[in-house]
């Protein structure tokens, strides 16, 4: 592997999360295919790096104190 990335961009991590919501809609009746999930794991992975970005930037706007050594 080269280099490293926060765990929100991985995609095990998402897949993972992904599955095992899956499976309790399951349990509840509810059922979701591979593809589905596939999807949702894709989505899930651009909507953490939308909303990761955009609270970098309103983070570094409304800082009251600028950034040290």
């Amino acid at each position: 592997m080269d280099g490293t990335k926060q765990w929100y961009r991985s995609k095990t991590v998402w897949g993972a999360l992904i599955a095992v919501g899956a499976s309790l809609l399951q349990a509840a009746g509810v059922e979701l295919t591979p593809d589905v999930q596939n999807d949702l794991a894709d989505l899930a992975i651009a909507a953490a790096g939308i909303i990761g970005g955009g609270l970098s930037i309103y983070g570094r706007i409304s800082a009251s104190a600028a950034i040290g050594r």
